[in-house]
């Protein structure tokens, strides 16, 4: 966005980490490329000639920054809704999407399209047989995932954020809660307020730079 209504630096209080997940990369089941590799040579070939679906900044910047990584051009088409351009990816639209785990791998598993890579550093438990973007493409910084955080309003009294962070990391340690989410790709991760508030900085400046690099305009 060209301009938030507030500064997310000095508006909020970290209180905890919940968690995060991970993105699919999936292509349309008669796109020829059963591995990323293999997608990424098609896009090297025929510069522009592979286009893919998003409908949010988070799938959007997974894309274009696993693209600029890997020397390629692709041709992005936007879409209002996640469901809109998964429609679109089942009946062959567009060639590629990048979506978290409740929107993708429902399609992954019955078979409607093809993932390709996770885009977390490390391999989701939720779907062990498909590889990093790391790994598929021998590349060791990429990481783009979606988290969720508990914040407050600046000023928050400390004793107020520490109960808080204290109730959210007991829900996170549970083992009920874990095993319901690690269906969908969550990945549970208890922290202090100051992990959250370090995390926040370096996810900023990371978002900063694939946005800029990827020559992603503010809306």
């Amino acid at each position: 966005m060209k301009k938030l209504p507030y500064d997310q630096d000095t508006a909020f209080a970290p209180v905890a980490y919940m968690g995060s997940v991970p993105l699919i990369m999936a292509v349309n089941n008669d796109v020829p490329a059963k591995t990323l590799r293999e997608l990424v040579d098609m896009a090297k070939a025929k510069p522009g000639s592979i286009n893919f679906a998003s409908a949010s900044t988070s799938q959007l910047v997974s894309t274009e920054m696993m693209a600029g990584m890997a020397g390629i051009q692709l041709t992005n088409v936007s879409y209002k809704s996640g469901p809109a351009a998964m429609t679109d990816l089942i009946g062959g639209v567009v060639h590629m999407f990048s979506a978290d785990f409740a929107v993708m791998l429902p399609q992954v598993k019955a078979g409607k399209v093809r993932g390709l890579a996770v885009t977390s550093a490390k391999r989701s438990p939720a779907v062990p047989e498909l590889p990093t973007v790391n790994e598929a493409l021998g590349l060791k910084d990429y990481e783009l995932i979606a988290y969720f955080a508990v914040f407050a309003p600046a000023g928050t009294p400390p004793d107020i954020v520490a109960k808080l962070n204290k109730a959210v990391n007991e829900a996170a340690s549970s083992k009920e809660i874990q095993e319901r989410f690690a269906g969908i790709g969550f990945a549970v991760e208890p922290g202090t307020p100051a992990d959250l508030a370090r995390r926040s900085v370096a996810e900023t400046a990371k978002w900063a730079k694939a946005i800029k690099d990827a020559k992603i305009e503010p809306q």
